[in-house]
């Protein structure tokens, strides 16, 4: 048995197994930008879903099966007890790596790209194990509805059912999110079952947190102040 010698430095690891970034996107193909960034979407919903610790909330990096295998780069990911720092080192998701499948996918129909959703994307989706795959097109042109939704029955996806309210909205019920996934006059929405009403806006969320951090200097000010009553009713 051979021992490192004195003062030699230990062996380096080898460096993450790492996805390529995606390609830079056709002008055609910004639609999910629109539906999932610039709307503050995203972040609505990794803010409900809470949990950032276990819980990935991303989109439009690479997903797939193992190191060296072909992968797709879904428009929204979600996947519970899973580890954001490994998805944050490999920039991306690999299956193997994290143990599970996410949870659920959504793709938002574009022009350059709506016609593989409804296809080769369902079958690729399938293939990994996601529980829910969904699709949003806002005027539905480019899947041939505005809101589609599959859930995975015995490895095959089965159509989730879909409902046109009396306002127009177009809804289907997502179990694994345990919202409501809307079409509504062009836009994405998630409506929450339990107040009937979309998930908070940026500004209503601005608006909590900026109470909680009023609510924290207030319990600060007061504990400091009984501290000091305390310190001064001493001998």
């Amino acid at each position: 048995m051979t021992t490192p010698a004195a003062g030699s430095s230990p062996a380096k690891q080898p460096p993450p197994f790492r996805l390529p970034d995606i390609p830079e996107k056709d002008p055609n193909d910004m639609t999910s930008s629109k539906h999932l960034a610039r709307n503050g979407n995203m972040y609505r919903l990794a803010h409900h879903l809470d949990n950032p610790g276990t819980t990935i909330v991303s989109g439009e990096r690479y997903i797939c099966a193992e190191p060296g295998s072909p992968g797709r780069y879904p428009d929204l990911l979600v996947a519970f007890d899973a580890d954001p720092e490994l998805y944050e080192s490999n920039n991306g998701y690999v299956v193997s790596l994290q143990a599970k499948p996410p949870d659920l996918v959504l793709e938002i129909a574009s022009r350059a790209t709506g016609h593989m959703d409804t296809g080769e994307k369902r079958d690729f989706y399938a293939s990994l194990g996601i529980a829910e795959y969904w699709r949003f097109d806002e005027t539905g042109e480019f899947h041939g509805e505005k809101l589609g939704g599959d859930r995975l029955v015995d490895g095959a996806y089965q159509s989730i059912p879909v409902e046109t309210l009396a306002d127009g909205r177009i809804r289907s019920y997502s179990r694994l999110l345990g919202l409501y996934i809307c079409w509504e006059m062009g836009n994405l929405e998630f409506y929450d079952p339990k107040t009937g009403s979309p998930l908070p806006s940026l500004d209503s969320l601005g608006e909590e947190l900026q109470a909680e951090q009023q609510q924290r200097e207030m319990a600060e000010s007061r504990i400091r102040q009984l501290e000091e009553q305390l310190r001064q009713s001493q001998p």
